[in-house]
């Protein structure tokens, strides 16, 4: 699946060198337990654990699967190595440390010394995606009673006054990126750091989107029909169709307006969706860029080429009004402005080029 393409793609290879894209971690400091993948669109990934790795799986296709060999400190590829589960080392994210050798006997000496397991990549993987919740929930609870207070400390007592449009980010590698070159926050040590982009980008962030009233309401389950991206993480892009069936309303849900149009033109291409026609839509609803407050998708104005990109690149940035959209146009080059009822399937699908 594609996912931040683009003019993102030279910067997320920028950022995937310090920090994991799921969890911010450092991955210099992440190393003996780190990740590689490449997404289905070619873009390489890394990951500072298997916890990690398997939550983006979730949600996109990804291959080239590599891990970092304990022993001798290089990549290589995970299908083909062991991995040692539940040895005395620390887990990451998990109560369970995995650790990856290519050589059998690395593996069967290290068990011996540290303890856990051998299991295969497969076998581990699945052992990580069965414990991801109870993981999480374990993740959570130490978060909320040590490091969120440690990161709003940091950010009230030691940062230099700033203000960031959190909704500005896709990601929290983006948020740390943005932090350390614009030197918002100096002189902190890589934990001091994590804890200060875990508060702004977990609470903080989550704090500011509540606030907003008449916003596009999207729950954590639910996936972009289109492109499989869970919806709730990119608040500022998403976008709603509403129908009725079996006498009740129902919505799907999407990460940006492109993805939106491209199942709005043709349903059943992304599923089942035989319900889900012109006749049974009550409503679609996007996100306004400025206010990001929920507008009616048909009155509004859409800027088409801009420097701005979504979540899935190049986008539709909808506007309640003619001034916000010649607004940011102008400041942001886009090409042109269009209605709703202006857009064609080839305008959407040039917009993937």
């Amino acid at each position: 699946m594609k996912r931040l393409v683009f003019a993102l793609l030279f910067v997320n290879w920028l950022m995937a060198t310090a920090w994991c894209p799921i969890c911010g971690n450092d991955l210099k400091i992440h190393q003996a337990t780190a990740h590689k993948a490449k997404l289905h669109n070619g873009t390489e990934r890394h990951y500072c654990s298997l916890r990690c790795l398997v939550v983006d799986s979730q949600e996109y296709g990804i291959d080239d699967i590599r891990v970092r060999d304990y022993q001798n400190k290089t990549f290589i590829d995970a299908n083909g190595s062991l991995y040692v589960v539940g040895s005395s080392l620390q887990g990451v994210h998990s109560k369970l440390s995995k650790v990856a050798f290519a050589n059998p006997k690395d593996a069967q000496a290290f068990a011996r010394q540290k303890g856990g397991v051998i299991k295969s990549f497969e076998e581990a993987r699945k052992i990580a995606l069965d414990s991801l919740k109870t993981d999480n929930a374990y993740d959570a609870k130490i978060k909320t009673a040590k490091i969120y207070p440690m990161g709003k400390k940091i950010y009230t007592q030691k940062c230099k006054s700033f203000a960031i449009e959190l909704n500005d980010f896709l990601e929290i590698d983006e948020l740390k990126s943005h932090i350390e070159t614009q030197n918002l926050c100096p002189h902190l040590n890589a934990r001091q750091f994590q804890a200060l982009a875990l508060y702004l980008w977990e609470q903080q962030r989550h704090n500011v989107w509540e606030d907003i009233e008449d916003r596009v309401v999207v729950g954590e389950d639910e996936k972009c029909p289109v492109c499989g991206m869970f919806t709730y993480k990119y608040p500022r892009w998403a976008a709603q169709i509403f129908f009725a069936h079996d006498h009740h309303e129902h919505h799907v849900s999407f990460d940006g307006v492109k993805d939106l149009m491209k199942f709005y033109f043709d349903p059943n291409k992304w599923g089942n969706y035989q319900h889900i026609h012109a006749k049974t839509m009550t409503k679609i609803l996007v996100t306004n860029y400025y206010t990001q407050k929920a507008i009616d998708a048909k009155s509004a104005f859409y800027v088409i080429g801009s420097d701005t990109y979504g979540p899935m690149g190049h986008e539709l940035i909808p506007f309640g009004s003619l001034p916000e959209a010649l607004s940011f146009k102008n400041d942001h080059r886009g090409e042109k402005i269009v209605r709703f009822d202006e857009i064609t399937p080839a305008m959407v699908y040039a917009l993937d080029k």
